[in-house]
């Protein structure tokens, strides 16, 4: 019995990427900046998302979306200064656009400037799916090594921003910004870069500004067309 393959030639992605680009048209209409959030485990997503809300309290609104493979901790910790909903995943390494939608339904009507999608600890799958965010944003910590870009390419090549978060911890760890950004340039020669610490503060005014920045570009340009990621 002899066997033959059949190529397709559709890409099976291709409906998701436009019903991604949709959804950012609409949230780029309505002034809104979305904001995915990568990083590996315990990176300093959620802390970086707590200082981020203590530092706009009373200037800008906000909301997260919170994506993990269990429980809603990230969450509840959130809960206290932002609108805020859990995706569970059950399992799955990263965040799609339905599991996304669902919290978006769960939100109820947007009323924020900026929506940030944490996305599961992960840095390979979640470079993959465009969750319709305009700023693609990847979060390294002094507690990983430098040497994470060039093991990991794909989430440094497809974030515009990299966070190297725990900036605190320098003096401790074998850690170097310079390299670290040296390596995730040669991938992402445009990569913007900033250095924080959720704990002492650090950078937490720049990474701000920086967000308000980019969100200022948006609303000057939202009549532009919007690429899908890649």
């Amino acid at each position: 019995m002899s066997l033959k393959t059949i190529p397709v030639g559709r890409d099976v992605l291709a409906g998701a990427r436009l019903e991604a680009a949709e959804l950012r048209t609409e949230w780029t209409r309505k002034g809104i900046l979305a904001v995915n959030l990568m990083s590996s485990p315990g990176a300093g997503k959620t802390s970086l998302l707590e200082a981020t809300a203590r530092h706009w309290k009373g200037r800008h609104r906000m909301a997260v979306l919170v994506g993990d493979l269990a429980t809603d901790r990230d969450a509840r910790r959130l809960a206290p200064l932002t609108a805020v909903v859990q995706l569970t995943t059950g399992g799955a390494c990263h965040l799609e656009l339905p599991l996304v939608r669902r919290g978006l339904d769960q939100l109820g009507a947007l009323d924020c400037e900026f929506l940030f999608i944490e996305n599961v600890g992960n840095l390979v799958c979640p470079a993959s799916h465009d969750l319709a965010e305009h700023l693609r944003v990847i979060v390294l910590s002094t507690t990983e090594g430098d040497d994470k870009p060039g093991k990991y390419p794909k989430a440094f090549r497809t974030s515009q921003v990299l966070v190297v978060s725990k900036v605190d911890l320098l003096p401790y760890v074998p850690f170097s910004i310079d390299a670290a950004i040296s390596d995730a340039r040669l991938i992402q020669p445009a990569l913007q870069t900033v250095a924080v610490s959720a704990q002492d503060g650090t950078g937490i005014a720049e990474w701000c500004a920086l967000l308000e920045t980019i969100r200022t570009e948006l609303l000057t340009t939202r009549h532009a067309p919007v690429h899908a990621r890649s």
